[in-house]
């Protein structure tokens, strides 16, 4: 693993990267609870992609800038782009200042017009044929911003994926295409999702370098993209990275991974938990002691209960309003 120096970045840049990574773990564990003790409906967890996350959103233009497709375990990356934990907490309670949909999609979907944030469907890999058209807009404007879109291993198997890069391929757009790989499509296992190596190694066909890397390194993530996000706002066109993370929770809140997964494979994985990697890196290379990431941590959890408080105290949709925003009105 390289070390976080090796990014470039500063030690202030790497410990407010930390920052988002622990918002990132301490939010979702919130909407979590959130579902559990039934104020909220539902929850699909990124507890395990939030370093990947981090290190890739870094490596773009998030200042009104670039644009960016999530998909539904991209909750993370959405902070590091502009969105606050408020904004994700009024989706999760489906109220009217949500950003996302003014309280009218389900949680997780995450969207936010004023930081170039493109809202997503529950059809999964849709956000793949979108980000074709948003990239073709910058191509035909003239305009250098480069467009990021991602989706899950179950999800790149859609034939929408491939159509998309095909489309991007050809017309040589500024896009990058992420699969976040965490080896599970629910329950259903790589083994059982996909006959080649990888999935990275799918870009070439379609004109375009592909590669796999380890989402607990920062360093090799946040270098990765920042290639091919230069590679693409100079005009060489789109890549598509495979970004292996770990999915520390079940599928969502509506599923069991015991079922499916061992004890002994749980319990690796949340040993090898990237969260818990980075710190140590953090405190080895001299960035920060133990103690000041304890009181970061303990700051954090004092955001997002402020957070939480602020969010459940807005107001709910108008019932005689319920349909604005999603029918077209005339």
């Amino acid at each position: 693993m390289k070390a976080l120096k090796e990014s470039g970045l500063s030690n202030e840049q790497l410990l407010q990267a930390y920052r988002y990574v622990l918002t990132g773990r301490r939010l979702d564990e919130r909407m979590w609870q959130l579902t559990r003790i039934g104020k909220s409906s539902f929850n699909i967890s990124g507890q395990g992609a939030e370093v990947a996350q981090v290190a890739m959103a870094l490596a773009f233009d998030t200042n009104d800038k670039d644009y960016f497709l999530p998909y539904y375990r991209d909750m993370t990356a959405c902070l590091v782009w502009g969105m606050s934990p408020k904004d994700m907490l009024l989706g999760t309670f489906a109220k009217e200042a949500d950003p996302s949909s003014h309280g009218r999609q389900m949680p997780n979907h995450y969207g936010s017009k004023a930081h170039h944030i493109v809202s997503h469907s529950s059809v999964v890999s849709t956000q793949y044929t979108l980000s074709t058209g948003v990239a073709l807009g910058a191509q035909l404007s003239g305009d250098d911003y480069v467009t990021l879109v991602t989706t899950g291993d179950g999800s790149f198997n859609q034939g929408e994926c491939a159509e998309s890069m095909n489309f991007a391929g050809i017309k040589k757009l500024p896009l990058i295409f992420v699969v976040e790989n965490n080896g599970y499509a629910i329950s259903v296992s790589n083994e059982e999702q996909f006959a080649s190596e990888t999935l990275g190694m799918r870009g070439p066909a379609f004109g375009m370098p592909g590669e796999r890397i380890d989402g607990s390194d920062f360093t090799e993530v946040y270098l990765t993209f920042k290639k091919y996000v230069k590679a693409a706002r100079d005009g060489e066109g789109p890549a598509l990275i495979e970004l292996m993370v770990e999915r520390l929770t079940s599928h969502s809140a509506d599923d069991d991974h015991t079922v499916y997964r061992s004890e002994e494979d749980i319990q690796q994985m949340k040993e090898a938990d990237s969260l818990l990697l980075m710190e140590e890196q953090l405190i080895d290379e001299g960035i920060a002691t133990r103690e000041e990431l304890k009181q970061l941590d303990e700051e954090v959890k004092e955001e997002i209960d402020r957070a939480t408080d602020e969010a459940e105290a807005m107001d709910e949709p108008a019932i005689d309003e319920m349909m604005d925003h999603v029918w077209a009105q005339g």
